[in-house]
């Protein structure tokens, strides 16, 4: 493990520099900080699903593990040359993402992000993941160090939590919201 902070302000940032896992500066706009900052930006929106009182175990379970690996994964992407994602986590979100999916209905129509206060908080998390993979990708096309999983996990993670806000939304509103097209026609 790296370095523990033991002063939370340095001000080496101040020149719009920061510091990335293994010592070197970057600008901090540099496409490695914009991947692993919105990786942490999905990791505290998942923590908003998770401060929502009443949230169903299973899912409080499934979201804690999916927290700390986005920790790793931010960890992975902060440090060039790092592996901490695995094909084996990306095997378990799609086990995690069957087990909540089988019991739902098919959708026949586009859903509304929304819901009660966990599932809209849910589909939240679910678009910033979306732009933490697009983020990724965008650093993987200049960074050979990059591996294909951390985008692949962030694809999965996105569909996972597609799915836990519908599961959620019908717990707690007990419905989903349809699209309806045409409808000021």
């Amino acid at each position: 493990m790296g370095n523990r902070l033991s002063k939370i302000y340095t001000r080496t940032g101040d020149d719009g520099t920061t510091g990335l896992g293994d010592g070197a500066r970057v600008s901090k706009d540099d496409a490695r900080v914009e991947a692993y900052g919105t990786v942490d930006e999905a990791n505290s929106a998942i923590g908003v699903v998770l401060a929502v009182p009443g949230l169903p175990t299973e899912i409080r379970d499934c979201l804690t593990a999916v927290q700390h690996d986005l920790f790793d994964l931010g960890g992975e992407l902060c440090v060039p040359g790092m592996r901490l994602i695995d094909a084996a986590r990306i095997t378990e979100l799609e086990r995690l993402l069957d087990a909540f999916n089988d019991p739902l209905p098919p959708l026949k129509e586009f859903i509304l992000p929304g819901g009660g206060p966990a599932a809209a908080a849910c589909h939240l998390a679910r678009t910033i993941t979306r732009r933490a993979e697009r983020r990724v990708w965008t650093l993987a096309a200049d960074a050979p160090d990059v591996g294909p999983e951390p985008a692949r996990y962030l694809n999965r993670l996105s569909d996972l939590l597609f799915v836990i806000a519908r599961v959620l939304a019908r717990a707690e509103t007990g419905s989903e919201v349809v699209w309806q097209r045409n409808r000021g026609a």
